[in-house]
């Protein structure tokens, strides 16, 4: 997995085109390509060979600016097997985590492979990404997207279809090391505690991202029960841009609101036992209809998200 491509566009290169209306269109570059729309047509070969920034016309007469795509563009326009982890909710995974250059993560589920493209990036090529995905049909639309993106197979990233739950993490460890963090996106994260307890080291962070607050409440009172982990810390990202015209400077009327929910912890030593929080819960919190869930009982969900919720 090589750097960022620099230089003049090329030929195979993913490039975006955006007009004045601030329509972004996504195209790769192919020699003697043409691009159409109902906006005219332009030849990719007025593109390839010169630099990004150009301003290029249809022949409409419709002006395009051309840029090499960003993450954050990619990911939301890229083909989906399941619905991808929004960029605010990536960066944000990348910083519970703690990733940088070399970290080993472990993710579950992979989805669309829209948080993969963020992991292996920042791990660069010294790191390892190992993605488990249960379903065979959205781990090939993530290997897709994700070779896309890095113009071939990344040599840091492992891929491989199966349950978390019942997933031979022993067996990794014992050839590759301990991970620095564990990423789990999906249903039912609880059922799949077992395997970061033992996937992680000491000191490693966990990261959950849950779609509903019942997913989050249960998530975080196992994690309680559990012993091993931290005290649990739960947040959400809301994005919101800003329209700018001249002295009409306002909040935009759309915004990237409730996406899911991230609950963050750390594995304790294998001979120490995580401190109970001192303060007090909110009156009625753990009242008489209150029930203390069970490690192992499943909870009934139907939302989907990028491999999990």
């Amino acid at each position: 997995m090589g750097p960022r491509p620099r230089g003049f566009l090329a030929a195979g290169e993913l490039v975006q085109m955006i007009d004045a209306r601030s329509n972004k269109y996504t195209i790769a570059l192919v020699a003697g390509g043409t691009f159409h729309s109902h906006r005219g047509q332009i030849l990719h070969d007025d593109i390839i060979g010169r630099p990004e920034g150009i301003v290029i016309t249809s022949d409409r007469l419709v002006e395009y600016q051309v840029f090499r795509p960003q993450l954050d563009d990619y990911v939301l326009s890229m083909p989906r097997g399941a619905a991808v982890v929004y960029p605010k909710d990536a960066a944000r995974i990348v910083g519970l985590a703690d990733l940088g250059a070399g970290s080993r993560v472990l993710e579950a589920g992979v989805g669309s492979g829209a948080l993969t493209c963020s992991l292996l990036r920042t791990v660069g090529g010294q790191g390892a990404v190992v993605s488990i995905e249960k379903r065979q049909d959205f781990a090939e639309v993530a290997q897709e997207n994700v070779c896309r993106w890095f113009r071939g197979y990344p040599n840091s990233w492992t891929v491989q279809v199966a349950d978390l739950a019942d997933w031979n993490v022993s067996h990794w460890i014992a050839e590759h090391g301990e991970f620095d963090s564990v990423i789990l996106d999906m249903l039912a994260p609880w059922e799949c505690f077992h395997v970061a307890e033992t996937a992680l080291r000491p000191g490693g962070a966990l990261v959950v991202y849950v779609a509903t607050t019942t997913q989050l409440s249960r998530t975080v009172e196992i994690l309680r029960l559990r012993d091993i982990w931290s005290e649990p810390r739960a947040e959400e990202s809301l994005l919101r841009t800003w329209h700018l015209d001249g002295l009409s400077v306002r909040p935009d009327h759309k915004m990237n609101g409730h996406t899911g929910f991230l609950i963050s912890t750390r594995k304790m030593a294998a001979d120490q036992t995580a401190m109970k929080r001192k303060r007090r819960p909110a009156p009625g919190a753990y009242g008489e209809d209150y029930q203390a869930p069970a490690i192992d009982t499943p909870l009934t969900a139907t939302a989907q998200g990028d491999g999990g919720p």
